[in-house]
């Protein structure tokens, strides 16, 4: 792809490197799937086409957590990355509109007396969350009176050490309750993950606006939702326009 000098000029402020070096958080199962060697899914859609935009090769860094994605980039060894928008990331993120929300949710024992989202915050309450994650930061800023215990997996730890509920992403906590029969789903939301594109606070005015602008198209000319298809993820998913 042909670069205008204004694009170029993008270019060499997002990838100094001069490949596009993409964070890809493999832990999400709704944003990215596959292995490391060969990973699928919407954020790998994303960043392959906004370095074809710009005219850069791109490099896909895989974690198993947001955490680690997150890490990269603060330290300088990726220029994108694809994480919920969150206060403590956005001193340090630069980030665009959602390009996909889901849901925070919560397990609990199927025969506990926790029935609702707001009955969880209770004394005496623990919730396993995966440390790093977004409703790791959001829940530790939130909650009142249960307290958070961190782990690789909020479900596993939630499981390993008998807590009174676990934290996580709705598709994959559904998908563990249908598997384990002594687990059930709090119905409704604890949080709205907004999942976006980000980049680091020192880029030009003009490269985060391509990004948000790039974002927004991508939204409404269906490549979000026909990514998000291809990859076995409900389109209804992608988020509404900025």
């Amino acid at each position: 792809m042909t670069t205008s000098p204004n694009s170029a000029h993008i270019a060499a402020d997002l990838a100094p490197t001069g490949t596009l070096r993409a964070s890809i958080n493999l832990g999400n199962p709704v944003l990215a799937q596959g292995t490391p060697e060969a990973p699928t899914g919407i954020t790998v859609d994303l960043a392959r086409e906004i370095g074809a935009r710009l005219g850069l090769p791109v490099e896909l860094l895989c974690f198993d957590a947001a955490r680690k994605s997150f890490e990269a980039m603060a330290e300088g060894r990726a220029d994108l990355c694809f994480l919920a928008v969150d206060p403590a990331r956005e001193k340090e993120v630069a980030f665009t509109a959602p390009y996909v929300v889901i849901e925070g949710v919560y397990a609990v024992p199927r025969d506990s007396g926790l029935a609702t989202v707001e009955d969880v915050d209770a004394p005496g309450v623990r919730i396993g969350v995966k440390q790093g994650s977004a409703y790791d930061l959001f829940l530790s800023r939130s909650l009142a009176h249960a307290t958070v215990v961190r782990g690789d997996e909020g479900v596993d730890v939630f499981r390993a050490e008998g807590l009174e509920a676990g934290a996580g992403i709705r598709q994959p906590m559904t998908a563990h309750a249908a598997a384990h029969p002594d687990v059930r789903l709090i119905e409704g939301r604890f949080m709205e993950i907004r999942q976006a594109v980000g980049t680091t606070v020192g880029r030009r005015p003009e490269t985060i606006a391509f990004l948000r602008e790039t974002i927004e198209t991508l939204k409404t000319d269906g490549f979000v939702t026909t990514s998000l298809a291809h990859a076995g993820q409900d389109p209804a998913l992608v988020a509404p326009p900025a």
